[in-house]
């Protein structure tokens, strides 16, 4: 699997919006460094975020070592303390079919930080490469619900005793067709196959862009 050359777009895109519905949120949008509530637990990821975490982790490999060694033991004991509450395929770094919905994650540990997070500084070290639920966390995100209704969702530390008036004012838009339309790119299918989660991208060789030999290296 490769990473596209348009991933780079993509994530422009949305960091774009973002910075959009923040500037249209002002202090209602709570989201700031040190700020890491949304960092504790786990999300299924697609490939597309697999690939984009790992070519990250060879870019900071690069340009700075130390802190990609500490993501990969952070990621490393993650998975021993975590892994087996996930059926994860060994040879691809996949999640079972039965991990792969929502749903499996809810009652998943609030205490397990993301391997990605910096303990002592509240930061996330591979924030330039982070997974796209990640990017559009916050801010209000148009989603369909568990009834199949459509609505507005966003952190719920973020727009506190904002009318809801306020809060569809400040929608980010999301290019789900482009993401999609990548993530068949790199998989073959649409809407798949497989996910899964940050701390077996990180260190899962499976995951490493094919055009880069220099992650093969270690």
């Amino acid at each position: 699997m490769r990473l596209p050359p348009a991933d780079s777009a993509l994530v422009q895109i949305v960091d774009a919006h973002l910075l959009d519905a923040a500037q249209r949120a002002g202090p209602m949008l709570a989201c700031r460094v040190g700020c890491t509530q949304c960092c504790y637990g786990a999300f299924p990821i697609n490939m597309l975020d697999a690939l984009r975490l790992r070519s990250g982790l060879a870019e900071l490999r690069a340009s700075d070592p130390l802190i990609a060694d500490a993501v990969e033991r952070r990621a490393r004991a993650w998975i021993t303390e975590h892994g087996k509450r996930f059926s994860v395929d060994l040879e691809t770094g996949l999640l079972a079919v039965e991990d792969e919905s929502e749903g499996g994650f809810e009652d998943f540990s609030a205490d397990a930080a993301c391997p990605a997070l910096d303990p002592a500084t509240g930061r996330c070290d591979v924030y330039a490469w982070r997974p796209m639920t990640c990017r559009v966390f916050g801010p209000p995100v148009r989603a369909v619900g568990e009834t199949g209704e459509e609505g507005l969702g966003h952190c719920e530390l973020c727009f506190i005793g904002a009318s809801p008036e306020q809060v569809a004012a400040c929608e980010m838009h999301v290019p789900h067709e482009l993401e999609d339309k990548l993530v068949e790119e790199v998989t073959g299918h649409a809407n798949g196959p497989g996910e899964t989660v940050v701390a077996f991208a990180l260190v899962h060789r499976s995951f490493d862009p094919a055009s880069d030999d220099s992650l093969h290296e270690r």
